[in-house]
C-alpha cells in the first residue's frame, strides 16, 4: 500500500491511497487492504464491520458508475477511528446515504441494503464531491479494549 504507516505509534495516524480496477474484482481486493490495514497497526476499529462497509462502497462505485476509470480506495487510521473513503469518477451524489429510504428494502431483491447497512453501522457518513468524481465515506470508532472479542 501506498502511503505513510507509523508501526512504533499505534495511536499515531496512518493513511493509505490505491487505485482499484472498475470492476467486481475490487471488492475482495478493497477488503483485504482494509483488513490489512487495521491489523498492521493493531488499531483497534472493528475489521469485520470496515471490511463489509469498505466491499459495499466499492461494489455501488463499480456497479453505478459507467466507464474503466478506476476507482481509489484511501484509509485513514486516526487515533480515534478509521475513516474509510471510495473516489469514483461520477459527481452524483450516492441515493440515499444520508437521508433513509423511507421504503423497506425488498427481502426477494439482492440489492438495496449497502447504503442502509453504511448508515447503521458506521458512526458516521457521507459524499463529497472530488476534482474528478465523488468520494463516498464512512467512519468508524475504535472498540476500546474492553469490548474487543479475545
Amino acid at each position: 500500500m501506498n502511503g505513510t504507516a507509523l508501526h512504533d505509534r499505534p495511536s499515531a495516524s496512518a493513511s493509505w491511497r490505491i487505485a482499484l480496477p472498475h470492476s467486481a474484482a475490487a471488492v475482495p481486493v478493497a477488503r483485504a487492504l482494509v483488513r490489512t490495514a487495521l491489523a498492521e497497526l493493531e488499531h483497534g476499529a472493528d475489521c469485520d464491520t470496515a471490511e463489509l462497509l469498505t466491499a459495499e462502497l466499492v461494489a455501488n462505485a463499480v456497479e453505478h458508475t459507467a466507464g474503466d476509470t478506476p476507482i481509489e480506495l484511501v484509509v485513514e487510521l486516526l487515533p480515534t477511528g478509521c475513516q474509510v473513503e471510495v473516489h469514483d469518477p461520477d459527481p452524483a451524489p450516492p441515493g440515499h446515504l444520508t437521508q433513509p429510504d423511507t421504503r423497506d428494502p425488498d427481502p426477494w431483491q439482492e440489492h438495496g441494503r449497502g447504503l442502509l447497512l453504511i448508515r447503521a453501522l458506521s458512526s458516521s457518513c457521507g459524499h463529497r464531491p472530488t476534482e474528478s468524481g465523488k468520494a463516498v465515506w464512512f467512519r468508524l470508532a475504535v472498540v476500546p479494549p474492553q469490548w474487543r472479542p479475545a
